[in-house]
């Protein structure tokens, strides 16, 4: 009787604590500009104060929450066994496909940002700036190409079948 082979592993990349940073100063931005509108709000309709002091602890609450969920819970870069999903990668192009989808895997410094390139068979790509990952360069292209053969089936060259 055949054992069966195990799941291959699944990798989450999350994002870089300087773009984390990035994001949860925008929201901080944001929260402020919520702040100074309820402030004018409360002044104009004789609002009671209690109503800024929620405004603020709620504000202040889900910024902490968000910075939380993105620096440490949400995963930009998925890969799995049958595909990939890359989020909260402005202009990435395609978000998720299927490995058998890959074309072929590129690296590229457009501006020079380093990036990796998923040329898709159907004329489409994903960019994922590998700045944007809180991992090594070489080890997430090296990960991305290991899960790539798996996905399609191919064995990695001078393996233990190699001539």
């Amino acid at each position: 009787m055949a054992s069966a082979l195990p799941e291959p592993p699944t990798s989450d990349y999350r994002l870089a604590p300087a773009f984390a940073a990035r994001f949860v100063g925008v929201l901080l931005v944001g929260l402020a500009v919520v702040l100074v509108l309820a402030t004018v709000l409360v002044a104009a309709l004789s609002l009671p104060a209690i109503t800024l002091l929620v405004v603020v602890v709620v504000g202040v609450v889900g910024v902490i929450a968000a910075a939380v969920l993105v620096s440490q819970r949400v995963a930009v870069v998925h890969l799995g066994a049958d595909g990939y999903r890359v989020r909260l990668v402005r202009g990435a192009g395609v978000n998720a496909a299927d490995w058998r989808e890959v074309e072929e895997a590129v690296t590229a410094a457009p501006g020079g940002v380093p990036v990796i390139v998923l040329r898709l068979r159907d004329g489409r790509s994903t960019t994922i700036p590998v700045q944007a990952l809180a991992a090594d360069r070489e080890e997430f292209a090296r990960d991305l190409r290991e899960h790539l053969q798996r996905g399609q089936r191919l064995r990695p060259l001078g393996g233990p079948d190699a001539p």
